[in-house]
């Protein structure tokens, strides 16, 4: 009997490895290519420099950042979804490829619910309110009040329609009761611009390129856009203190394509998991107004799912058409 049941161990232990792809057992034996979907310069890839060069240590491999821009991300996705689901290619994956543009585009190429293994995710980064210094509203409650008794006259400025910040600023609308004229523009920078020149009344930032104009006094930040304020902006009210239940934070995480064998999958988000808990990247993070935040695959899964369906709602509740 002893010897039946060893034997019937033996068997087991050989099917488990059996059942895990050599390529995933000797995992990574060669450099991984990250896809980040925008180009060089912007928070995104600051980001990814920041946990690439920890994350490679970790893993024993040099991570080769492929900047792949177009489409609001979307270009760089769909590349990932082509690629051979091995784990050397995974993708950076962010708010609006991911979550947004499933409602957004019609003919999108992917769908990040069936195409993609989540990985894990690597920070969330509240987004700002910021308004030119003479705008007549100084907070929240002002700003609602003023577009109720001026409706139609308030226009925002955002990254370009579909992005985070347009979204966040039509959702705002919706759960505030008022109407707002949205201005897009090509990137963060030229609507912040128009800001702080007086052309256009606000916009829905990302904090960090806000930043040093909020400091030269051109723009006042009156908010942030998260569940609770910053600690380390604690005079900042947090717009969900006058809207309960609002945040438009953008988030970022990993991803690879479906059919990854699942040890590369668990391999890596040790690793990521491993990274985002070191102090140095948690500080790094920190002076981009980003919170480390990590989790598991799964979790990972369910939290795209839940913000695919919100930013759903606020598209068809804007009456945003697909592009």
């Amino acid at each position: 009997m002893r010897l039946g049941g060893i034997f019937r161990t033996i068997v087991a232990l050989a099917a488990v490895c059996l059942a895990v792809p050599a390529s995933a057992q000797d995992y990574p034996s060669r450099p991984i290519t990250v896809v980040v979907p925008f180009p060089p310069g912007g928070s995104t890839n600051l980001v990814m420099r920041i946990v690439a060069d920890k994350l490679g240590e970790l893993l024993g491999q040099q991570m080769v950042i492929d900047n792949r821009g177009g489409a609001g991300g979307t270009v760089g996705t769909r590349s990932v979804a082509k690629s051979a689901p091995d784990g050397y290619t995974i993708g950076l994956g962010y708010t609006g490829p991911l979550a947004i543009a499933p409602t957004l585009y019609d003919n999108l190429g992917f769908d990040p619910r069936k195409d993609f293994a989540p990985i894990g995710r690597i920070g969330t980064a509240p987004n700002s309110l910021v308004v030119h210094p003479s705008f007549p509203a100084k907070s929240i409650a002002e700003l609602i009040a003023y577009g109720k008794a001026n409706p139609g006259k308030i226009n925002f400025g955002s990254a370009g329609v579909g992005t985070v910040s347009h979204l966040a600023g039509e959702y705002f609308a919706t759960r505030a009761g008022i109407k707002l004229i949205h201005i897009p523009y090509k990137g963060t920078l030229p609507g912040l611009t128009d800001v702080a020149s007086g052309n256009v009344s606000m916009e829905f930032s990302d904090l960090t390129p806000a930043l040093p104009l909020i400091q030269a006094g051109k723009l006042k930040l009156i908010a942030v856009l998260a569940a609770k304020r910053d600690p380390d902006m604690p005079d900042v009210p947090a717009l969900a203190e006058t809207v309960p239940g609002y945040a438009g934070q953008s988030w970022q995480g990993f991803f690879a394509r479906a059919g990854t064998p699942k040890p590369i999958v668990d391999a890596l988000n040790a690793a990521l998991v491993a990274d985002l808990k070191k102090p140095e990247t948690a500080a790094r993070f920190n002076t981009m107004g980003i919170v480390a935040q990590s989790n598991t695959p799964e979790e990972f899964r369910a939290f795209i799912v839940a913000e695919t369906e919100k930013w759903g709602k606020v598209i068809k509740a804007a009456g945003i058409e697909p592009q």
